[in-house]
């Protein structure tokens, strides 16, 4: 996983929430952008703030991890 401080390079990805947010707070979920190389995840609430990127291998066995929490 790399971990960017900044949105920077980010701001011309296509960002998607999940059809499981919550509708009562547009807000309040994760958003998830990708591209051939990476996997990036944000806060809602902080679009302009840092996100996380994952490469696909990481992003793979993050996803079951998170599930189960």
């Amino acid at each position: 996983m790399i971990h960017e401080t900044s949105a920077g390079d980010a701001s011309g990805l296509k960002w998607f929430k999940s059809s499981y947010s919550d509708s009562s707070d547009i807000n309040d979920c994760v958003e998830i952008a990708t591209t051939p190389a990476t996997i990036h995840l944000r806060d809602s609430k902080s679009p302009q703030g840092p996100h996380l990127t994952f490469a696909p291998a990481a992003w793979a066995n993050f996803v079951p991890y998170a599930a189960q929490s």
